[in-house]
Order: structure tokens, then C-alpha cells, then sequence
């Protein structure tokens, strides 16, 4: 055993098992160890980032899973690594060089690729270090980057496979394109936002218009206009019938457009006519197919006009819509314009608008893909948690669409496509060929695009245990176990995982998909460094310990639902560490006098109490409760479990009561309470390690629960005892009842001297009067217990007691009413006239908040949360003042 400090020194404790842990290899394993196989694959962060709250959440959830399966004797691998995040990393890369005054074309695309190269040794690792403070125990000797040589060759195969297969193909489609990154993105990386933007109703001209010399048609992106090519209405509207038989002119440009009937569109928008612009909206471009319309690209890829946008080429897009608006009202060509508030694309990477665009891009086919990975869900191999998941999944992959998966950047893998330039032969390699292999022509060019990031990510499963090439890890740890992830990426990655899982492995990549909330601030802003609202959790980790980010995320995360996280809440878990400390410390100090094994729990039933037995039972729930919500993903329900036996039932209560034994005479009992303490201790540290492994280890140790060179991680997860056990020790339903109802008794009495404002260091007089015969022979026989609980200088229990005459406020329990003597104690009238005015302050407070709730403009318009908040306040005002009432009523007798 060694002596704990005084006060806990997190920073101490978790560098030290950290650097301990990672020297033994305490978290590596693999498949020759035996036993039944757990396996969780990271999301991998990405190499550009730094850890924020909803990794710390995430990485939280995933480290108890690995931690709690170890301990159950699991082969367990939790693997980590990092995703080379093409878009993001780049954008980093080329601002650095912009700070140097130079673009990536300055460098050439293979100096440019070094750069990023160096960038991502020298910064890449910041994210696993920054896991590493937070306590995951990630097998990192098979960390992997999605770009390192295994995974970039896992690529190469699946691109090659899906090409020779007919499922990639290149077409010339509407796409969306960032201007500021200057890439194509997937559909789901456009996040769209509200925007409140204008709606614009243009007059296009009818060429020898005479009863009608123009047409109105709204818009919302008038810049557009100049690759408008037609026009369309509703076939069942008959308000434009007149128009097939007409031509129409483009304002300004004056081109010739074609009038089309199309059932898409929507008759209650604007006028009821759409302009057609095929190579900037994606409805449009199908409708433009379905009519034969030309598509006019008006757009170069960073956003400025090009030279079909006729006298406004060269202006930036936003600069063109202004100019426009401007001719457009000089030559009385716009009607009017109104607020609109629309939805529309951002790039998830840099926020920029998404511009729909008609570009030439890879794509894969994946409604071929979807139909096992639909299958495996609705037949349960794969089970969504929570539930609600499974139909926003299946909807999605039920109407999925083609993928887009090239990117027109350089960081990334490039696609492996070449062409011929002699005979125009187009085939797909993993190597630099040297000649045609139709004509063996040497002139060769490799597309140069490369692939989407997510289409590295979605192999993660199996690339990152070495495929293509088969070999045991793969064989033993496929498919995993749990993925721990946040909804936004359902899509994105899982399920593509999925799909990629049954075409490549011919199985599910993963058993079960944990969907965890998202992390919002106190007033439910979701956090974000843009917002300036954001809490950094390597400075919570600095100011309060990792142990206590860990175990108060999980306090307050109920399965599924949204966190909302403020500093303080912090405190939690901080708090619960120094609880825990001193209770293991208080153990030890009890040692010195009269040392017990601390590993033997050879308890004897005609030595045990009522409140051993009772701390015996109690331990027993919480290790049920927390092997169960563990299996239920209900990590609060772990945490209030565990907070509950360690703060309530074990410090609050045992420990007190263990004091009247540890500092009497009585060698026996002292023996078997310390017993006791030491059993409920070292099982409570077993449970409470996934969550909190860092003071578990330090305690595991310090105590001496296990041999100098065991982790605690190796130790067993707890067992709930059997019926019969509990048996043997004399642990029955009606003991474990009284104890708490004996607790309820001594708040009743804690509360009395709380309401009088006296201190147990008072020594007060109490009289309890039993409920019946049974509750008085057990009080009597527990009298010395409850009267050091209650830190009384005298207890009687009296079957026929009465106050008579005498002032002693009391509350009623199952056991009986306990009275309090006041008597002598305080100034009646002064207590009273103390009372008083309390009562006075309340109800003053009262009559402000229900003059609120009467106004119907505060309830009507305040927010719901505000409006809750007064009525709970009310509540809980009433109830004190009711209390004090009773309490002056009861001084007054």
C-alpha cells in the first residue's frame, strides 16, 4: 500500500499511468492471444485537426467500450489513425504559401505534394497527441494515415475493381462546385443554410411582341441568366400557352431562347415560368436533357464570369449579379424585386456558396452498392442506436444517388486512369505504365484529378487491417464491433462503410452504429470557433483533470441526445475525483491502525450489520445497472449509477457509519467493516475505470488491490453476486428496506436542525416513537448507529411518547416520528421573528413571479424555456413558504 497525498494531483497521476501504460503495451493485442475478438476502428480525425469537444465526446464513448470489453477478458484492438482530409489539408498548405507570397502552380504539383508531405510530419500527429492526454487506449502500434503506402494501395484496387466493373464511370454533369477550394464536392458535402436572399422578376422580351411584349420570370440568381437557353412552363398552364408559337430574347444578350413545356415545373413559383439554365441548376440541366437545350457554362471555376457571360466576363459573380441588376432597371427590364429567404449550399470545408456547375467528373454507380447494405440493416446484422437512425439511413439509401468522387485538387490520391494520346485507349493501373497496352504508343497522360477523401475513409473497416492482402488480423477482428460516430456523417462514411463492407469483404464492416449528440453550448448553439463559443478540452483537461472531462460528459449525455456542455459542469467530475480520493485515503488512514488484507473479502455473516449488508446490496445494483447500460449504450445511466453508490451510498452513508466502528473497541467488527470498505472500494474502481481510468490506476495501486506490475485495465469486470451468495451473508430485501428507511429517518433529522438553524456540533436531544412493535425492536437494538448519525448527545426510543407541553418539531418515516428537543437552544421569539422575515422575502418573490405568469404578453412571447423557468420557480417558492409556515406554527405552540 502506498500513502496518498493529501489532495489529488491529476497532472501527476496521468502522465505517469500514460507513459507507464504505453511502455508495457498494455493496449496492444493480437489475434494469437485467443480468446472472443473486440474490435472498434477510430473515425479518423483528420490530419488538420485539433481535438474539440466533440472528439473528447466521441473518443470518450469509444475508450469505455474498449476499456469495459478488455476488462471482460475481450481480445480487444481499438485502432487508430488519421485521415488525410484533401480539401482541408490543401487549403492549409496554400495558405501558408500564400504567406510567402506564392501559390501551389508556383511550386508545381510535385513540389506542391512534398510540401504537404513535410506539413503532415511535421503537424500531423497533433490530434493523437492530444487522444493520447485525453486516456485513449487506441492500439497505436497500428496506427494508420488513410494515405500511407498499405492504404493508398487498397485505393488503387477498389478504384480499378469498380472501373473494370462498370461501376465508375466520367460524365459531363451538374455538380457541386466550390469556388473557393475549386473543386467539385459530393452532394453531401454542400451544406445548405438559410439565406436571406431577393427574388428578381425579369422582363425577357418577346421578339415582335404586339399583344404581349414581354414575359416576367423571377429568379434568385439573376448572374445566371446570361447561360439561360429556354424557357419553361407547366404543360396544364394555360396562362403562357401563347408563348410556344413566339420567340423570346435574353434580356441583355438578346440570344434566342426556347419556350418548353415541363411538368417539374412549378406553377406557384414567381410567374409560373422558369427560365432553363442547363449548366448552373441541376433541375435545370435535366430538363435542358429531356429538351434538347444547349448548356452554356458562364462561370470559370473560381467564381468570375468567363467570356460567354459576354460584356460582364472577368466579374466576380456577386459583382456580375449587382451589374446586371443595374442594367437590367436601366433599360426597365426588372419589374420588381422581394425578400426571399431561400436555402442554399456552403462547402463543409470552407463555408464558401456552392455554385451548381456543368463539369466533366468521375462518378460511381451506387445503387448497385445499396442493396445488401439495405438488407443488413432491416434483417438487424447491423443495429442503429439509438433506433431512429435506421429509417433516416434507410431513407437515404432507398433514393440514393451516384457519387461524385473526383476532386480537382492535387493533395489526395490521384485517379488512377490513364489515356493514350496516340490511339485514345483509356484503361485503369496501380502503376505507371510505360506504353499503350492497345497500341504501345509511349505518350501517356494520367487524369488529374484525384479521388473524394471519403473514398480512402470508406475502406477504413478492412484497409486499415492490410487489404487486399489477406492475413490474421483481418481474418480475426473483421468485422468489428461498435462504431461510435455523429449523425452528420451517417453519409458521408457509414454508409458507404457499409457498402463497401459487402462489395470488397462480402460482410458487415461493424455490428452495431452508436450515434451520439451533438455538442451545443448551455444556451444550445451548437459549439463552433466561429460563434466564439467553443471550450477547449485540453484547457478543461488542464484545469480540472482528463478523468473529470470524461466522467462529466457522461453525467450529463443521455443516449443519442444533444449535450450541452458549460465550464462549471466540469466541476462534476472534478468533485467526484476529490470524493473518491479522500475516501480511499480515509481507508488507509483507518489501516494504520490494525492492518487487514485489502484483497480479502472473506466476509462472515454473524459479524455483518445491517449497513454492511445494505453497502453489499447496493454494490451488487450498481454492478448490474452498469453491465447493463453499458450493453444499452446509456453512458449517463453508467454514470449516475456509479455516482450515486460512490457519493451517496458509499461515502455519504457507509463511511459515516463505518466511523463508529473504526475509532470503538471492538477488534471483530473493526476487522470486517474495513473489510467491507475495501471490497466496495476495489469493485467501484473496477467499474469506474472505463470512464475515469486515470485515478482508478493511481488507486488500484496505492491500495494495493493488485501486484505492482497489474493494470487495473487487466483486471475482471465485476460480477453482480448470485441470490445464493447474497444468501450466505445474511443480505436479505427486508434488511437492506430498513437501512434505507433508517437513512430517510436521519434526514429527517438532519433537516429539523437545518430548518432551526442549529449545528450537530449542538449535541441535540432526540425521541424517536416507532411505527410498531418490529420498528422498535430494531431501533433499539440500531440505537448507538443512528444516534452517531445523527451526532446526538441522547436518543430514546419510546413506543408511548408525547411532547406535551414541550416545543419539539418532528417528521414522520416509515420507522416511526422522530422529535427534536429545542429547548434551551435559541431565543424563541427571535427564531420566530427570523422565520418571519424569510417568510416575508418569499412571499414577496411569490407575488413578483405570479404577477409575470399572469401577463399573457410574457406568455406568449417569452421563449418556452424562460416561461418553465418561472413556473418551476413558483413552484418551488411556494413550497418554502409553506415550510416556514409550519416551522413559525410550530415555535408558536
Amino acid at each position: 500500500m502506498i500513502e496518498l497525498d493529501k489532495t489529488y494531483d491529476p497532472k501527476r497521476v496521468e502522465d505517469k499511468w500514460y507513459a507507464w501504460w504505453e511502455q508495457k503495451g498494455a493496449f496492444h493485442s493480437q489475434p494469437d492471444r485467443g480468446g472472443e475478438a473486440y474490435c472498434i476502428v477510430i473515425p479518423p480525425p483528420n490530419v488538420t485537426g485539433i481535438l474539440h469537444m466533440g472528439h473528447a465526446l466521441n473518443n470518450t464513448i469509444q475508450d469505455i467500450l474498449i476499456r469495459w470489453q478488455r476488462m471482460k477478458g475481450r481480445n480487444t484492438v481499438w485502432l487508430p489513425g488519421t485521415d488525410h482530409a484533401g480539401i482541408a489539408t490543401q487549403n492549409v498548405v496554400e495558405r501558408a504559401l500564400l504567406e510567402e507570397k506564392k501559390t501551389r502552380d508556383d511550386l508545381g504539383r510535385e513540389a506542391f505534394i512534398e510540401r504537404v508531405w513535410d506539413w503532415q510530419r511535421k503537424y500531423g500527429g497533433t490530434i493523437i497527441a492530444q487522444l493520447k492526454k485525453l486516456g485513449a487506449s487506441c492500439d497505436w502500434a497500428r496506427e494508420r494515415f488513410t494515405m500511407d503506402e498499405g492504404l493508398s494501395n487498397a485505393v488503387a484496387e477498389v478504384f480499378i475493381r469498380l472501373y473494370e466493373k462498370g461501376l465508375v464511370y466520367r460524365g459531363n454533369y451538374i455538380i457541386n462546385w466550390c469556388p473557393r477550394c475549386q473543386t467539385a464536392l459530393a452532394d453531401e458535402e454542400s451544406e445548405h443554410e438559410p439565406v436571406k436572399g431577393k427574388l428578381y422578376y425579369i422582363r425577357y422580351p418577346i421578339k415582335n411582341g404586339k399583344k404581349r411584349e414581354y414575359v416576367t420570370v423571377a429568379t434568385t440568381r439573376p448572374e445566371t441568366l446570361l447561360g439561360d437557353t429556354g424557357l419553361a412552363l407547366h404543360p396544364l398552364d394555360p396562362r403562357f400557352d401563347e408563348l410556344q408559337a413566339k420567340t423570346v430574347l435574353l434580356p441583355i444578350l438578346e440570344r434566342e431562347l426556347t419556350v418548353v413545356k415541363d411538368a417539374f415545373v412549378d406553377r406557384e413559383f414567381g410567374t409560373g415560368i422558369v427560365k432553363v439554365t442547363p449548366a448552373h441548376d441541376p433541375n435545370d440541366f435535366e430538363m435542358g436533357r429531356r429538351h434538347g437545350l444547349p448548356q452554356i457554362n458562364v462561370m470559370n471555376g473560381d467564381g468570375t464570369m468567363n467570356k460567354e457571360a459576354g460584356p460582364y466576363a472577368g466579374l466576380d459573380r456577386f459583382a456580375c449579379r449587382e451589374k446586371i441588376v443595374e442594367d437590367l432597371r436601366a433599360r426597365k427590364l426588372l419589374e420588381k424585386v422581394e425578400e426571399h429567404a431561400h436555402s442554399v449550399g456552403h462547402c463543409y470545408r470552407c463555408h464558401t456558396m456552392v455554385e451548381p456547375r456543368l463539369s466533366p467528373q468521375w462518378f460511381v454507380k451506387m445503387k448497385p452498392l445499396a442493396k445488401p447494405a439495405i438488407d443488413a440493416v432491416k434483417d438487424g446484422r447491423i443495429r442503429f442506436i439509438p433506433e431512429r437512425w435506421t429509417k433516416v439511413y434507410l431513407e437515404w439509401m432507398e433514393n440514393i444517388r451516384d457519387w461524385c468522387i473526383s476532386r480537382q485538387i492535387w493533395w489526395g490520391h490521384r485517379i488512377p486512369v490513364f489515356a493514350c494520346e496516340g490511339c485514345g485507349h483509356e484503361w485503369a493501373s496501380k502503376e505507371q505504365p510505360a506504353a499503350c497496352p492497345a497500341c504501345r504508343a509511349d505518350k501517356i497522360r494520367q487524369d488529374e484529378d484525384v479521388l473524394d477523401t471519403w473514398f480512402s475513409s470508406w475502406l477504413w473497416p478492412f484497409s486499415s487491417f492490410g487489404w487486399p492482402e489477406g492475413n490474421a488480423d483481418l481474418a480475426f477482428y473483421y468485422p468489428s464491433h461498435a462504431l461510435v460516430t455523429a449523425s452528420e456523417i451517417i453519409f458521408f462514411w457509414v454508409a458507404r462503410m457499409i457498402m463497401a463492407g459487402f462489395e470488397f469483404m462480402g460482410d458487415i464492416p461493424f455490428r452495431e452504429v452508436y450515434i451520439h449528440g451533438t455538442v451545443r453550448d448551455d444556451e444550445g448553439l451548437k459549439m463552433s470557433k466561429s460563434l466564439g463559443n467553443s471550450i477547449d478540452p485540453l484547457d478543461i483537461i488542464e484545469q480540472y483533470s482528463a478523468d473529470s472531462l470524461r466522467f462529466s460528459l457522461m453525467m450529463i449525455t443521455a443516449t443519442g441526445q444533444d449535450v450541452y456542455v458549460s465550464n462549471d459542469k466540469f466541476e462534476i467530475g472534478r468533485n467526484f475525483c476529490t470524493k473518491i480520493w479522500n475516501a480511499a485515503r480515509y481507508i488507509q488512514m483507518q489501516m494504520k491502525n490494525g492492518a487487514v488484507d485489502p484483497t480479502d473479502y472473506s466476509l462472515k455473516m454473524r459479524l455483518l450489520s445491517a449497513d454492511d449488508k445494505h453497502i453489499i446490496a447496493r454494490l451488487q445494483e450498481t454492478i448490474a445497472a452498469c453491465t447493463e447500460n453499458l450493453k444499452r449504450y446509456r453512458f449517463n445511466d453508467v454514470a449516475h449509477s456509479l455516482y450515486e453508490f460512490v457519493w451517496h451510498q458509499y461515502c455519504d452513508w457507509y463511511v459515516e457509519y463505518s466511523k463508529d466502528i473504526l475509532y470503538g473497541n471492538d477488534a471483530a467488527r473493526r476487522e470486517q467493516v474495513l473489510k467491507v470498505m475495501h471490497y466496495a472500494l476495489s469493485h467501484a474502481l473496477r467499474l469506474l475505470h472505463p470512464l475515469m481510468p486515470f485515478i482508478t490506476e493511481e488507486l488500484w495501486h496505492a491500495m494495493g488491490y493488485g501486484a505492482e506490475s497489474d493494470s487495473i485495465m487487466r483486471a475482471p469486470w465485476p460480477k453482480a453476486m448470485e441470490e445464493e451468495e447474497l444468501q450466505k451473508l445474511g443480505v436479505k430485501r427486508q434488511i437492506v428496506s430498513y437501512v434505507d428507511d433508517k437513512h430517510d429517518l436521519i434526514r429527517i433529522g438532519r433537516t429539523l436542525m437545518k430548518d432551526y438553524g442549529l449545528l450537530p456540533s449542538q449535541e441535540l436531544q432526540f425521541v424517536i416513537k416507532p411505527a410498531n412493535d418490529r420498528a422498535a425492536k430494531t431501533l433499539e437494538k440500531d440505537r448507538s448507529s443512528i444516534a452517531a448519525l445523527l451526532k446526538a448527545r441522547a436518543l430514546t426510543i419510546d413506543k408511548a411518547f408525547e411532547p406535551g407541553g414541550i416545543v419539539m418539531p418532528s417528521g414522520v418515516s416509515k420507522l416511526g416520528t422522530l422529535y427534536m428537543s429545542i429547548e434551551g437552544l435559541f431565543d424563541k421569539t427571535a427564531e420566530t421573528a427570523r422565520l418571519a422575515a424569510q417568510l416575508e422575502k418569499v412571499s414577496d418573490h411569490l407575488a413578483r413571479v405570479n404577477k409575470k405568469l399572469g401577463n399573457m404578453d410574457f406568455i406568449t412571447k417569452a421563449p418556452k424555456k424562460v416561461v418553465e423557468t418561472q413556473k418551476a420557480l413558483k413552484d418551488d417558492l411556494v413550497e418554502k413558504a409553506e415550510k416556514l409556515k409550519r416551522l413559525i406554527e410550530t415555535l408558536s405552540a
